[in-house]
């Protein structure tokens, strides 16, 4: 017998040909199985001899293959048989007739169609025999809907696990932190509130800040810190500071919303009290509008232009025409759903803007491309938190009066385990003196009120004995009352008034922020520097001298003071001569 393919001094080895009939045997139990050899011996001429035909094995190979397709198969597309249409009678005849060169057949290519269909019932049967899971929770089921889950109603993964967090104080140091993917911004800040040992005013916020784009803004409670974080670069950073600034506007909202920006007051004469205006603006079924001029920037370009500006709901519109209203007249700037209102911290440098108050809106999408942000610029202070606060009401709405009420809940309900258990009330203490042996009630006032003055004469008194004995004065470097008021949050040294103005304007122009500094025109003054209605004043705090001894008065030497700190406390509860009292110190904390 002659193998096509295979040269002659193979054929004549002496042990080629059981070889070869060797692995056809082995061939045929591996892949044909023991029926298949039954059927292969009783073909062969007689299945005692050691020979064994290959051509009859493999056409009786093919015709076993061609069997077990032919019930996948349909009439419409017939089994080709390399690369002919496939005739099952006239096959066998054929190979018998031809040379041994010729009757050798390639391995049949099975059909897509049948390979398609033997996959879609296997997985078919993988799926039904899967065992039902009983839903733990049948009552939430519909009554059409199955109480069992299925594999597809299975809910789907929420990200869980740990990461790292890097945060950044105001003076440049960081501090790393771990986190859950699910903490939001008020319990990071809760977190570095408690590890810092900080006071806990509810007025911390956490910070996202850009310094390649001049960018930052304060996130809100709600909002997922890793969230925010997949969308910034290796650039961006976190700062946590002081924020007062954030809620402000639920408790004076006038000072936040002026009446000729806001279309509802126009539209009612001004007469639309404070809180109806809120309600107005969290109300999802209302449609407040702000308008106003803006100066905005063109796409790609470094000009500005000053248009008429509307913001909605729907998003923010300037009109082609004037103060235009009408639909034709309004063409969109920006949409609120996914984008945030940032503070620009360096806009005249880096966009040659025309006013120091600017703002932007920037896609969520939008990592460093300057072009892809929208640069806003308003006329004044009050103009630009008015954007910025509404742009925050019209995309979280009720979502910001929760996240302002739940600190106030909070604080009512430890109020009624942390407040001190006293046998008498504030008002029932009395004044007494302790002059003779035993200690008597004073009850006429003006005897009480003379007593009280005696005593602080006689404290002042022996400040002044102290001094005398070998104490320096009160305004001497090393004296206790001249460097006391260093240690305090509220003083900041020898920092310049552009710095001061950068410190309050980043954690917020609220009525009373304040902050106390070294003079830089006199070296033994210091200066007060106070935020009212959005507007920064300073006030020079003077040296004088009575009796010998020195104090520091604000009023021209009117109301006298030993130190900082009682001038402090005294403006804290009396405002004075200040346009108003001392409220919220501008702090600084080292993490």
């Amino acid at each position: 017998m002659a193998v096509a393919g295979c040269p002659d001094y193979f054929l004549h080895h002496p042990n080629y040909q059981d070889n070869v009939e060797r692995a056809a045997n082995h061939r045929q139990a591996d892949l044909i199985g023991p029926s298949f050899q039954q059927s292969t011996n009783r073909n062969s001429p007689s299945h005692q001899e050691d020979d064994v035909d290959l051509e009859a094995l493999v056409n009786d190979m093919n015709s076993s293959f061609e069997s077990l397709y032919t019930s996948v198969q349909t009439e419409s597309t017939p089994l080709l048989l390399n690369g002919q249409p496939h005739r099952p009678a006239a096959c066998h005849t054929h190979a018998q007739a031809t040379s041994p060169h010729q009757r050798l057949q390639r391995s049949q290519p099975m059909h897509i169609l049948a390979v398609r269909r033997l996959q879609e019932e296997e997985q078919q049967y993988r799926t039904s025999s899967l065992p039902a899971i009983p839903n733990p929770f049948p009552e939430l089921c519909s009554p059409a809907s199955s109480p069992t889950l299925s594999s597809g109603s299975l809910p789907q993964c929420q990200p869980s696990g740990k990461y790292i967090i890097k945060i950044f104080s105001e003076d440049g140091m960081g501090k790393v932190v771990e986190i859950p993917a699910d903490m939001t911004a008020r319990d990071l800040c809760q977190f570095l509130v408690y590890k810092n040992h900080c006071v806990d005013d509810n007025s911390w916020a956490l910070v996202e800040h850009h310094p390649a784009l001049g960018l930052e803004r304060c996130l809100e409670d709600h909002e997922l810190v890793v969230q925010v974080q997949t969308s910034m670069t290796s650039e961006s950073k976190f700062l946590f500071r002081k924020n007062y600034a954030k809620y402000e506007f639920f408790k004076n909202p006038l000072n936040f919303f002026p009446e000729q920006m806001v279309a509802w007051c126009q539209e009612a004469n001004g007469t639309i009290p404070p809180s109806q205006l809120l309600q107005n603006f969290l109300n999802s079924s209302s449609c407040p509008e702000i308008q106003g001029y803006l100066y905005v920037k063109e796409m790609g370009r470094k000009s500005w232009k000053k248009l008429y500006v509307f913001l909605r709901r729907s998003g923010l519109y300037f009109s082609t025409k004037g103060t235009s209203k009408e639909p034709r007249h309004l063409q969109l700037l920006a949409d609120l759903d996914d984008s945030n209102v940032f503070t620009v911290i360096t806009g005249r440098k880096l966009h040659n803007a025309p006013t120091d108050f600017e703002f932007c809106i920037k896609p969520n999408k939008v990592r460093n491309e300057v072009k892809e942000l929208r640069m806003l610029c308003a006329e004044d202070e009050q103009s630009r938190t008015c954007w910025m606060t509404a742009f925050r009401l019209f995309k979280y709405g009720i979502l910001l009066y929760q996240n302002y009420k739940i600190p106030q809940q909070r604080k009512t309900l430890l109020s009624h385990f942390s407040a001190p258990v006293r046998s008498v009330s504030e008002n029932s203490l009395v004044a007494m003196d302790f002059s003779g042996r035993i200690g008597r009630v004073i009850d006429n006032p003006v005897e009480a009120q003379s007593a009280a003055m005696e005593e602080g004469h006689a404290w002042r008194k022996r400040s002044q004995r102290m001094n005398i004995l070998g104490s320096p004065s009160p305004l001497h470097p090393s004296s206790l009352s001249g460097v006391i008021h260093r240690t305090q949050l509220w003083f900041h040294g020898r920092i310049s008034r552009e710095e001061s103005h950068k410190m309050i304007h980043q954690q917020g122009r609220v009525d009373g922020m304040f902050l106390l500094r070294d003079s830089q025109s006199n070296p033994k003054a210091f200066v007060l520097t106070l935020c009212h209605h959005q507007k920064i004043k300073h006030f020079q705090i003077l040296p004088c001298e009575e009796d010998g001894q020195m104090f520091l008065s604000l009023d021209d030497g009117a109301t006298k003071f030993t130190d900082l700190i009682q001038l402090v406390e005294f403006y804290t509860l009396n405002r004075g001569v200040l346009p108003c009292k001392l409220k919220h110190p501008c702090t600084t904390v080292a993490l």
